[in-house]
């Protein structure tokens, strides 16, 4: 293995060999993924800064592994073994905020909620919004596609990313060449969709340095919260099938269950009630009467389904209040035990059975389980407690995961909705996808990445 020294002797680079720093930056927030020991790291702060180490790894044959804020959840960010770490986190500039044509374009270090701030003094808005907004990164987002409480009614981050740069290799030319993909128009289908390709590639092709986002209009007024207490999770997930099967269709749809809100209310008393074995958070943005006559319409399928109470909250403070919980349920279990974390999403009128599916899962194998969901989207995210040192609840957990993974599958659903394939979910992707599919996987990798040094062992292997 190089040493720092004779790994990178570019001026003006800002490299990092402290083992301590080396053993933060090493991994994601994803429990018991596994990780190796990086050489180094180097915190760019532009793109010449990346095309320079990206040349110079490749020279070595050093493996490459971006990062963003380390807030995923799959092990995609984790570092193999003698790899050199870029961490993008100073990559932070919004560059743009174009508002005549409604876009942004922005490094990858900048935070998801401080773009929503710096366009909202526009009078524009940037809809994806995961759950960790208020930390996770634009690159990050984009590395996973990610979605996040909105992506019922406004999608996606692919739906956002109109073009994007990145530094690559392979048929583009050398390592370290820099492209840019896409287009800044809102229309445009000049060749094949390279930006949507490059969209929840997980730092497999390269290093996204720079990423122009569509925008839309401000809300024009606050979004209505409706409140659906039930008592069983699996009641709350047919009031969803329910919603769609009415035809309408809330801004966001978040289940959380009696587990997650006391967590939440223990840690940041909120003044929250957890009487109820599971809440559904509808919000609405339809504006004025209409959305007055949305707001009623989504309380009253609440109580046809079975709610034991459904209201509209007129305290906005009340309401901010549960979405804030829905924001904060996994790092306030996190505190409790660690976490391993599902992401399946099955066909929304499936949700019911789903919930049911887990249910019998941890009933199975003896594991404790709180579950939290985009539920208008069929996006489940039960949260699998083992207690530090638990040999058995850890093995509990892993098995309850797994058998999570099979249950969406035969769904019609898919082992990762939003927080990526990384490590964990290599094993589902394969069992999802029929050889054919993998083996064009395989085929565009390592067409982009000849050498395997972008994320190796992520995603496809």
């Amino acid at each position: 293995m190089p040493t720092t020294t004779e790994l990178l002797t570019l001026d003006g680079l800002d490299l990092v060999d402290d083992p301590d720093v080396l053993a933060s930056l090493a991994h994601d927030d994803a429990e018991w993924a596994p990780y190796g020991k990086p050489v180094a790291a180097v915190r760019p702060r532009t793109t010449d800064d990346v095309r320079r180490v990206v040349a110079a790894c490749a020279e070595r044959g050093i493996p490459i592994v971006p990062r963003g804020a380390g807030t995923g959840l799959s092990g995609g960010a984790n570092a193999v073994d003698g790899a050199m770490i870029i961490d993008l986190a100073k990559m932070n500039r919004i560059v743009e905020i174009d508002t005549e044509n409604m876009t942004a374009t922005v490094q990858p270090g900048v935070v998801n909620d401080d773009l929503k701030k710096a366009v909202a003094a526009h009078g524009l808005w940037y809809p994806p919004d995961p759950a960790s907004a208020p930390w996770s990164t634009i690159g990050g987002n984009v590395a996973t596609n990610a979605g996040g409480l909105c992506c019922l009614k406004y999608g996606v981050t692919r739906d956002y990313v109109l073009g994007l740069e990145a530094v690559v290799g392979g048929p583009a030319g050398a390592y370290g060449t820099v492209v840019r993909l896409g287009r800044r128009t809102t229309k445009g289908v000049s060749g094949y969709d390279l930006a949507g390709l490059f969209t929840g590639s997980e730092g497999t092709f390269g290093v996204i340095t720079e990423i122009t986002l569509r925008l839309r209009p401000a809300r024009r007024e606050a979004p209505r919260t409706v409140v659906g207490a039930f008592d069983s999770v699996v009641a709350a997930g047919a009031a969803v099938a329910a919603l769609t099967r009415a035809g309408l269709l809330p801004a966001a749809l978040e289940l959380l269950d009696r587990t997650c809100l006391r967590a939440v209310e223990e840690w940041k008393h909120l003044g929250l009630s957890a009487d109820a074995a599971a809440l559904l958070l509808a919000q609405l943005d339809s504006p004025g009467l209409a959305g007055d006559e949305e707001a009623a319409a989504v309380a009253a399928v609440f109580r046809d389904a079975g709610a034991m109470w459904a209201e509209q909250s007129t305290d906005e403070i009340e309401a901010e209040a549960l979405f804030a919980a829905r924001r904060l349920a996994y790092p306030a279990l996190e505190r409790l035990s660690p976490v391993l974390t599902e992401d399946v999403c099955v066909p929304r009128s499936r949700v019911p059975d789903m919930l049911a599916a887990i249910e019998r899962i941890a009933a199975r194998h003896g594991a404790t389980i709180a579950t939290i969901a985009h539920a208008g989207d069929g996006n489940l995210h039960p949260l699998i407690l083992a207690p530090a040192g638990d040999d058995a609840a850890r093995q509990a957990a892993q098995a309850a995961f797994e058998d999570m993974l099979t249950a969406a599958i035969g769904m019609g659903g898919t082992v990762t909705g939003e927080h990526g394939v990384g490590l964990l979910k290599r094993g589902g992707m394969q069992q999802e996808l029929a050889p054919e599919v993998l083996a064009m996987q395989v085929a565009v990798k390592q067409t982009l990445d000849p050498l395997n040094l972008f994320n190796p062992g992520k995603v496809v292997g």
